[in-house]
């Protein structure tokens, strides 16, 4: 088993709870690769999203792996949202071939930069440092270590030194189980999984202690027929979201999801569009 970043040592289960998941609101979301250099084009449009009316504000993201033709550094991310705000994120992993730079900016605030180090050298070992250049105190740390079917890891800031953040995760069959302590040691998350089959996988997490404690969900996912799958979950504060995702056509995605909160009587709905 590969290590994996510290924040996805849960991912196998929390992501039959979390991803897709379109409770709220109507999105259309489209992918384009052009033959500029490899260049990709990634635009999001949240349609009826105003309170005066019907408008189509548009986030929209490029990606550019070869920038004028060069691939020591690559921009994975230059994007204009519907505010106005702009986002960049570049990555070099030329510089050794077991360390990838990363450098994230908001283009406009030198003191919001940000830099990010992997490192992968080490069998079975991941390390990573993100701080800002501006700030080096202002840090994170994560390693991150596999090791047969279970993968251990820590992560910390100036702050939390002597309190890391820690996680460890089990992967055997069609067993998953990760437990996660956070919160300078006060808050624990475990997550656990099942893959019943190729199309009924089955997920849960549940937190004691901190902010969020006593919080719970249970989901599972299962694949109606090819290319069209159906996610459900319930959660601790009584509410009830489904999912269903289909494929019309190859490159051509459509979500659509509903939440109803069973203590309140409320719901909402919404559904998103893809197309690659």
């Amino acid at each position: 088993m590969a290590p994996v970043k510290f924040d996805d040592i849960s991912k196998t289960a929390a992501s039959v709870l979390s991803d897709d998941y379109q409770e709220k609101g109507f999105q259309f979301k489209t992918k384009q690769k052009t033959s500029w250099d490899g260049a990709v084009l990634s635009s999001q449009v949240d349609l009826f999203d105003a309170k005066d009316g019907v408008q189509t504000p548009a986030k929209l993201t490029w990606k550019l792996p070869a920038p004028l033709g060069k691939t020591f550094v690559s921009i994975d991310k230059l994007e204009f949202d519907k505010a106005g705000k702009m986002k960049m994120e570049c990555s070099s992993d030329k510089v050794h071939k077991d360390l990838k730079l990363e450098l994230k900016s908001d283009l406009v605030d030198l003191a919001k930069v940000t830099a990010h180090c992997t490192y992968t050298g080490v069998k079975d070992l991941q390390l990573k440092l993100d701080t800002s250049p501006m700030n080096p105190n202002k840090f994170t740390a994560e390693a991150t270590y596999a090791y047969g079917i279970y993968t251990v890891g820590a992560k910390c800031t100036a702050d939390t030194l002597t309190a890391p953040d820690l996680g460890v995760r089990v992967l055997t069959g069609p067993y998953f189980g990760s437990l996660l302590v956070k919160e300078k040691l006060g808050a624990y998350s475990a997550h656990g999984f099942y893959k019943a089959s190729d199309k009924l996988k089955c997920a849960a997490t549940y937190t004691h202690g901190g902010k969020t404690s006593g919080n719970f969900s249970l989901g599972l996912f299962y694949e109606l027929m090819k290319g069209t799958t159906v996610k459900a979950k319930v959660a601790q504060d009584q509410s009830i979201s489904c999912s269903v995702k289909h494929e019309i056509s190859k490159g051509f995605t459509m979500i659509g999801g509903g939440k109803y909160d069973t203590k309140k009587g409320v719901y909402t709905y919404g559904l998103q569009l893809s197309v690659e």
